[in-house]
């Protein structure tokens, strides 16, 4: 510290101090200009990394043209989102801002236990009695607990409300991402030069590691959990369910989450189709929802390239704080960005740790 003094006069120090100043003032205004835009730019980069492999495979069929197949990918993604996710998430919203009505007002509507229950042989006395009791003691439960929901009404609409911005958001992160697949081996190799300016010895590791965790991520558990809740919202629409879109959502952030919607959400619409519904419905959508309950079982091996290691608590925080923070599309990106943000870490602890033993 003394030779640097000694090397700095008083007016070099100044100078010193101004640049800094300047750096930081204009680091902090960069950020602050482009801060409502990161969301966006953070779930193109995402979709980007996450639907790579499909346009290469897309561009080799075409005979080398990354252009074509960044339009073909880009208006596929469109016809998903604008399609299907629109009008599941019109109904999403509907069912929240009912919820939200409902908790404000403190007059929740529950469902109580229907009569056809009674002749269903065996299990039918059983499961009437077993759903009477617990609608009676959870409707005690929510006469009790309804002045302390209340506070959740304004959260509640608020979120339905940015699902407007969150759908527009969505639709420009597809074309962002969209212009983002034919430079994608430039800004792999700007990573990389960044990551070994701050980490040179681990930066081709860290750079595989983050792209791996971004595909696993996006691919074994959004993917999935998107594609899981559309089809059960599908089987909602057409079975008449109340709250269909609602319910949708629901199953959306249980598997996002890793806890599963079959036993908390699909398994009770399946007992309601069978007292509303004809026995073949009943059958065939039965069938359906058993299928859509296990779907992730069945494509998270497929899809994911490597075995998750981020525990399920980080995915979950991932959620509620991408949420808050976020909205809509923070739902999805928080628990990547958190997840890629773990791993990461665990793997420069690991390597930490492999140095101090080769030290010692």
């Amino acid at each position: 510290m003394k030779s640097l003094r000694q090397l700095l006069t008083g007016e070099d120090v100044i100078q010193l101090v101004i640049r800094l100043g300047l750096l930081a003032l204009l680091i902090i205004w960069t950020f602050l200009i482009i801060r409502p835009f990161v969301p966006i730019l953070a779930w193109s980069g995402v979709l980007a990394v996450a639907f790579y492999p499909a346009f290469s495979w897309v561009a080799k069929i075409l005979g080398g043209r990354p252009k074509t197949a960044a339009i073909i990918l880009t208006l596929i993604t469109l016809g998903i989102v604008i399609g299907p996710a629109t009008w599941l998430g019109i109904s999403a919203v509907d069912g929240v801002r009912e919820l939200a009505h409902q908790l404000g007002t403190g007059d929740l509507v529950l469902q109580s236990a229907p009569e056809q229950l009674k002749s269903w042989p065996l299990v039918g006395p059983w499961l009437y009695e077993l759903w009477d009791q617990a609608y009676n003691n959870v409707r005690t439960a929510v006469r009790e607990v309804a002045p302390y929901l209340q506070p959740l009404a304004g959260p509640l609409l608020s979120l339905a409300g940015d699902a407007g911005l969150g759908t527009l958001q969505f639709l420009v992160s597809v074309f962002v991402a969209g212009f983002l697949f034919p430079h994608g081996p430039r800004l792999v190799a700007a990573g990389r030069n960044f990551l070994f300016r701050i980490v040179p010895e681990q930066s081709e590791h860290f750079l595989s590691l983050a792209g791996a965790t971004i595909r696993a991520v996006a691919q074994g558990v959004i993917g999935v959990a998107i594609v899981q809740a559309l089809l059960a919202g599908i089987g909602f629409k057409l079975a008449s369910v109340p709250s269909a879109g609602l319910l949708a959502f629901i199953v959306l952030l249980l598997s996002i989450v890793q806890i599963g919607a079959f036993l908390l959400v699909l398994l009770p619409v399946i007992i309601w189709i069978w007292t509303a519904k004809d026995v073949t419905t009943a059958l065939l959508l039965t069938v359906f929802f058993v299928l859509v309950g296990f779907i992730d079982t069945m494509l998270k091996p497929l899809v994911m390239g490597r075995g998750l290691t981020t525990p399920t608590i980080v995915i979950f925080v991932g959620v509620i704080g991408g949420t808050l923070a976020h909205g809509i599309v923070g739902l999805f990106i928080g628990p990547i960005i958190l997840s890629v943000a773990w791993e990461l870490t665990m793997a420069w602890i690991r390597t930490e740790d492999r140095a101090e033993t080769g030290k010692g």
